[in-house]
C-alpha cells in the first residue's frame, strides 16, 4: 500500500551522494535529507560507517541492533554497501555521481582522486555537481593529509585551553562540538552552492575543515586574543566579560543566571531583594561588575544558597531576568519545551525496532523538514540502488 503523502521539503528533488563516515559529514547529509533531499549513503562493504560499532549503548530489536551514535545522524538515507577498491563498486558510484546534485566525502585528501572519483573527473561528466570535501586540516597546506578527529582539533585549536575550571586542567567539551560545527558549515556551504547553481547552472568544489570550523567557532574568544594579544583563560561556568553570567548553587540544586545588560541587573536585584547591590556604584554597569567580580559574586552566592532554586528561578522569571535550572540530559529530554514543540521523532528501523530521535531544529512553515526514512541497516538498499539508481521508493517524493 502506498504511504500517505508527506509535505515536500524545500530540497525535494535534490540528490545527495553521501561518502562520509562518523559525525561531521553524516550530520551534513542527514540535514539535507531532513529538508527533503534524496540521500544515498555509500558504506564500506562488511564494516560500514565506523559509528555502527561505537557502542554500547545500542538500540536493539528482534532482528538486530544499531549504535545510538550511528542512529543520531543517519536517518533519511538509503544505505548501499560498496567496495571502492573494486572496479564494479567504483563504477556504481561514478554512475550515481553523474545524476547527483551533491556529493559529500570525508576521505583523506587524494583518496577519491586515486579511485577516479575526484572532483575534476566527476565534474567533467556532471558539470552541475556540487562536490563537498570535509577534511581535518584542509586539502592543501602543510598538514593536508592529517586525519581529523574532534578531540585532537579541540586540543589544537584552543577549545580545551578555555574549557574547565579556573586553575584546573583543560577539558574537552562534552560533545564533539567541532564535528557538529563542521557538519553545519558544510550544510551551509552546500546550500549556498545550490543557490548559486540555480543562477549559473554550474556546480563547484566546496571544502570545510574541522580546524577552520573550530577557530571560527571560538568567535569572541579568538577576536579578544587578536585585539589584546593576551591568552584567553578558563572561566569554568562564569563569563570572561559579563557579570553575573554563571552558575550558582541554591540550597538544593544549581541554576544559572545570564544577566546580559544593566537593565537586567537592576531587575535581578529587585527580584531577589538586593537593593543594596542595585544602588552600589561599583556594580551599576557591566564593566564595573567585571572589575569587581571578586566582591560581587560571593555576595550573590551566599544569597542564593539560602533558598531552593525554584524560589529564585520563579522570582527572576517574574522580573524577566534570564535564568535556567541546570538540568541533566534526561531532564532536558523531559522538558515541556521539547515535548510541546514535537521535538522528538519516532523512528522504526528494520532491525532495531522503534526508537525516538531528536527532530530537526529547522522550522519551515510551508516546507517543513521531516522523517522520511529511518536510519538504514548496513547495505539495506544495495540491491535497490544497484538496480534502480536514484529511483525513489516509498517516501512520497519524486527523485
Amino acid at each position: 500500500m502506498p504511504e500517505p503523502d508527506r509535505p515536500r521539503g524545500p530540497l525535494s528533488g535534490v540528490r545527495v551522494l553521501d561518502l562520509t563516515r562518523v559525525l561531521a559529514g553524516p550530520l551534513c547529509t542527514m540535514t539535507l535529507g531532513d529538508l527533503g533531499a534524496e540521500v544515498i549513503k555509500i558504506e564500506r562493504a562488511g564494516a560500514g560507517d565506523d559509528t555502527r560499532a561505537w557502542g554500547p549503548p545500542w538500540a536493539e530489536g528482534p532482528r538486530g541492533r544499531e549504535s545510538a551514535y550511528y542512529l543520531c545522524v543517519n536517518r533519511n538515507k538509503r544505505s548501499a554497501a560498496v567496495d571502492l577498491k573494486d572496479a564494479e563498486g567504483r563504477a556504481l558510484v561514478r554512475g550515481l555521481a553523474r545524476e547527483a546534485d551533491v556529493l559529500v566525502e570525508n576521505y583523506a585528501p587524494g583518496m577519491m582522486d586515486g579511485w577516479g572519483l575526484g572532483y575534476d573527473e566527476l565534474a567533467a561528466e556532471n558539470p552541475g555537481l556540487i562536490y563537498c570535501s570535509v577534511t581535518g586540516y584542509g586539502s592543501d597546506g602543510p598538514e593536508a593529509g592529517r586525519p581529523g578527529y574532534d578531540f585532537a582539533v579541540q586540543a589544537r585549536a584552543g577549545w580545551m585551553a578555555i574549557t574547565g575550571e579556573p586553575g584546573g586542567a583543560p577539558a574537552k567539551v562534552g560533545v564533539a562540538v567541532v564535528d557538529v560545527l563542521t557538519g553545519q558549515n558544510a550544510t551551509i556551504a552546500i546550500l549556498a552552492a545550490l543557490a548559486e547553481r540555480a543562477a549559473s547552472g554550474r556546480g563547484q568544489r566546496v571544502e570545510v575543515s574541522l580546524f577552520d570550523s573550530a577557530l571560527a567557532g571560538l568567535v569572541n574568544v579568538t577576536e579578544a586574543a587578536l585585539v589584546t594579544g593576551r591568552e584567553p583563560r578558563r572561566w569554568g561556568n562564569a563569563h570572561a566579560t559579563i557579570v553575573p553570567y554563571q552558575a550558582f548553587d541554591a540550597a538544593d540544586r544549581a541554576f544559572v543566571v545570564a544577566v546580559g545588560n544593566d537593565a537586567q541587573w537592576r531587575r535581578l536585584c529587585e527580584a531577589v531583594g538586593a537593593d543594596d547591590l542595585r544602588d552600589d556604584d561599583r556594580f551599576t554597569t557591566n564593566p564595573g561588575r567585571v572589575e569587581h567580580r571578586d566582591e560581587l559574586v560571593p555576595v550573590l552566592a551566599a544569597l542564593f544558597s539560602s533558598a531552593p532554586a525554584a524560589e529564585w528561578l520563579g522570582r527572576m522569571e517574574a522580573y524577566g531576568v534570564p535564568c535556567a535550572p541546570l538540568q541533566t540530559v534526561g531532564e532536558a529530554l523531559r522538558d515541556p519545551v521539547l515535548r510541546e514543540r514535537a521535538g522528538l521523532w519516532p523512528m522504526q528501523g528494520a532491525g532495531y525496532g522503534q526508537v525516538d530521535t531528536i527532530a530537526s531544529p529547522l522550522r519551515l512553515e510551508r516546507t517543513p523538514p521531516g522523517l522520511h526514512r529511518p536510519a538504514p541497516a548496513l547495505g539495506e538498499h544495495t540491491d535497490e540502488v544497484a538496480r534502480d539508481g536514484w529511483a525513489v521508493r516509498s517516501i512520497g517524493t519524486k527523485g
